[in-house]
């Protein structure tokens, strides 16, 4: 009887993959931990030539990183060479074993499970995750401390074509499987924000995380269904469902394939009405997807990742290195750039931020803590700008909640444009400046906003999280996090209207635009800009090149007082037999 497991599924270049088992076991078997106090000094020695040979051993890793790999990689294993010096980790070690005269391995073990504790501890899910890069170092250490672990099974491991299955995987290790070959990835630990899921994605590999107890359950050289739409990992196949799986895979190769002759067609409805269809990126290297897919732009670059996994903050000519490298990438189209959106308790380095007590979501968090740090702002605001002498850029402002915050950053965008002219420093005085609508009060003030504004973008991750109280990261309350409730449509199509009054545009780039089942009810409200990730473009152009916006306009006018009343399928099944009308 086949056997089924379910995690968190990161879809990669391909949302099914089938390949044999390969087990990767990573617990240590510690030895005895007390020592005779004078063998202390020589376990202090024993654990200083093992963090010599663990940062030799990444050092050499980094170094083989093939040329074209995005920056990013490296700077993961960067930040574990950075933690094998860290007084949290290193310097409470020795202590350990100075004060309890305790072997290396069993002071180290101990002090991991010290700071893991403190992660899980925290209510922030990014800040859970980097409970990982202490196993990650952690496992390094013990491997040349002598403790039994496979660190280094993947030497000479023929893993082409074959699932890694994990209790967790370095990103050193994430780098060389993926450079080998590898069908796809199933972890133990970590969630969509882990280190792991985000090289997989960016990767292009299909992974799902958070299966527990995967390497005890599942067996070396098994055959595997990965399943990264539905999260799930299925093994003992029976001939039907395998024979499914391959019938899958063949059929979303064949569709990948028709779907390719849109990439240079209109994007327009049936009726003629064009509807603007845009990228989000997550890290510069996404510009080749969104270009392969057809964007007409960059709604939405996230900048995010240049302030993780570092000691230090990013300056402004770093800043202005990547947005220029992401600008002559698109080669003319247009790039969104959303300024910072960090904060509630994910700590950011060289700052007096303090992260938030209770409710990370509501706490000091994106245009909140760049006010507050004007430190942390200002470069990037400069940055931004100066970028914008060398292509079509704009700037967004993310998670607005009223009018205040919106003249505090024109302010501050005022200053360093007078700064600008005053250091002889190029930019475009016309450069639009737009807004992210994600709280219920910024779309029930979204007129106003309109007014200020040269563009609204409605965040639907977060608008629907604030209005209907829910943390969408928390399991136990994700599955009432719904973009059709009645009242998520209804501020949708507030925030649509009040931008149409005005004049304003208005695009949408939470992931509800990347659906193509949502689509035509995002046509019917008036939406004509989406923004997305690069892999949804051409699903997305299908469906639109397949509706009548005349028709969805009319069916979805008439919907709306009975939202109430209407479950969300007999929404959009009534759209959909519109468009075969």
């Amino acid at each position: 009887m086949t056997l089924s497991l379910h995690g968190v599924g990161i879809d990669g270049s391909r949302p099914v993959a089938i390949g044999d088992a390969f087990l990767l076991s990573r617990e240590p078997s510690l030895a005895p931990a007390e020592i005779p106090a004078h063998e202390v000094p020589k376990e202090l020695e024993r654990l200083d030539a093992a963090l010599a040979c663990a940062r030799r051993h990444l050092e050499g890793i980094r170094g083989q990183i093939p040329a074209g790999t995005p920056k990013h990689i490296a700077e993961f294993i960067d930040a574990h060479l950075l933690m094998m010096t860290d007084s949290a980790l290193v310097d409470a070690t020795r202590d350990l074993i100075k004060e309890r005269s305790v072997n290396a391995s069993w002071a180290l073990q101990s002090q991991r499970d010290t700071l893991v504790a403190i992660f899980d501890r925290m209510e922030d899910a990014y800040l859970r995750t980097r409970r990982d890069d202490v196993d990650h170092v952690v496992r390094q250490i013990q491997a040349f401390l002598g403790a039994e672990a496979d660190t280094d099974v993947l030497a000479d491991a023929d893993v082409a074509g074959r699932v890694i299955v994990a209790e967790d995987l370095t990103p050193a290790d994430t780098i060389l499987l993926r450079h080998r070959g590898v069908a796809a990835f199933v972890v133990e630990h970590g969630g969509p924000m882990s280190h792991t899921a985000i090289l997989a994605r960016s990767l292009d590999i299909p992974a799902v995380m958070g299966v527990h107890h995967a390497v005890q359950r599942l067996r070396q050289g098994e055959l595997l269904v990965v399943d990264a739409e539905t999260g799930t990992v299925l093994t003992e196949l029976e001939p039907a469902i395998l024979e499914h799986y391959r019938g899958r895979l063949a059929s979303f190769d064949a569709h990948r394939r028709e779907l390719r002759r849109l990439v240079r067609k209109p994007s327009a409805s049936r009726d003629g009405v064009p509807v603007v269809l845009l990228a989000n990126l997550e890290l510069p290297e996404d510009v080749a997807g969104a270009r392969d897919n057809g964007a007409a732009g960059v709604g939405l670059y996230r900048t995010e990742f240049l302030y993780m996994n570092r000691d230090a903050l990013p300056d402004e000519e770093e800043h202005l290195e990547t947005y220029l490298g992401i600008i002559r990438g698109l080669d003319g189209i247009p790039l969104t750039i959303r300024t910072l959106d960090l904060g509630a308790d994910k700590q950011i380095p060289d700052t007096n931020f303090r992260p938030a007590r209770s409710n990370p979501a509501l706490g000091l968090r994106a245009i909140r803590l760049c006010l507050q740090e004007p430190a942390l702002f200002l470069p990037q605001l400069r940055a931004i700008l100066r970028s914008s002498a060398h292509g079509p850029v704009r700037l967004m402002i993310p998670m607005i909640s009223g009018m205040a915050e919106v003249n505090a950053v024109l302010g501050l965008i005022n200053e360093a444009r007078r700064q600008m002219r005053r250091d002889g420093l190029a930019y475009d005085p016309l450069m639009p400046v737009g807004g992210m609508i994600e709280v219920p009060a910024a779309a029930l003030m979204a007129g106003a906003l309109a007014k200020r504004l040269d563009f609204l973008s409605i965040g639907t991750n977060d608008l629907i999280q604030y209005t209907l109280a829910i943390d969408r990261v928390d399991d136990t309350v994700s599955y009432l996090f719904d973009p059709l409730h009645p009242a998520v449509i209804r501020l949708i199509k507030h925030i649509i209207d009040a931008a149409a009054s005005t004049r304003t545009r208005v695009s949408m780039c939470g992931e509800m635009a990347g659906e193509p089942r949502f689509t035509p009810l995002l046509l019917g409200l008036g939406l004509r800009e989406l923004s997305m990730q690069p892999g949804s473009l051409l699903e997305v152009k299908d469906r639109v090149r397949h509706c009548d916006v005349g028709a969805l306009t009319q069916a979805v006018a008439s919907m709306l007082d009975q939202l109430d009343e209407m479950p969300a399928q007999a929404l959009l099944e009534q759209l959909e037999a519109c468009m075969r009308d």
